[in-house]
């Protein structure tokens, strides 16, 4: 991973000439491309993973698909231009890993014939550890942006109380309680999806 201070620094002009000519297969452009923005794209991922390892395995992945895609790249107006697009990349691949973390939490174990097929190895053990941290202060980052009642409710529904208990916690209805459920998940999508490309 280069550091910033090896950065190249490019204009928006020339990153929309270097990408053309990336396009065309011209790969010192998508060199220059690549040392001009990538610590845009790591810094930006750095934000959404709060991990570094994790940022560089996305940043790496993200100017990977953008070689593999260049050809698909085209400059449309209030697109963001080449580094709107591999904002999108960077974006799309933080989401699909906030989905496996999630996926891999929620089957650990494997029950056949009464008996637990446990994964004995310490380093597979170790990363599905770190994953779950992972996804759980995904999951506390994205809680942030929710109200104290939603983030309330959400916290009670995932201690696994009744419906029904919560709303007594809460002093609130069923049906309220069903509303701040729902719009906590949609608030917590947004969060968890919305573009930040502040630097």
């Amino acid at each position: 991973m280069s550091s910033q201070a090896n950065a190249t620094i490019i204009t928006p002009e020339a990153v929309t000439e270097l990408a053309a000519l990336a396009a065309l297969g011209d790969r010192d452009a998508f060199a220059t491309l690549y040392n001009g923005l990538q610590p845009l794209v790591f810094s930006y991922l750095v934000k959404r993973t709060r991990h570094r390892p994790t940022a560089e395995d996305l940043t790496s992945e993200t100017f990977a698909r953008a070689l593999a895609g260049i050809h698909r790249f085209s400059e449309r107006p209030a697109s963001g231009g080449y580094l709107g697009w591999l904002y999108t990349i960077a974006r799309n691949l933080h989401v699909d890993h906030v989905k496996r973390a999630a996926t891999r939490m929620e089957i650990p174990l494997v029950m056949e014939q009464g008996v637990i097929d446990v994964d004995r190895s310490a380093e597979a053990s170790a990363l599905r550890h770190l994953d779950a941290i992972d996804a759980a202060e995904t999951v506390e980052w994205a809680m942030r942006h929710l109200t104290v009642p939603q983030r309330e409710c959400m916290r009670l529904l995932v201690a696994e109380l009744p419906l029904a208990e919560v709303a007594a916690r809460l002093g609130k209805g069923i049906g309220a309680v069903k509303t701040l459920q729902y719009r906590a998940v949609a608030n917590m999508r947004s969060a968890l999806t919305t573009e930040d490309v502040a630097a």
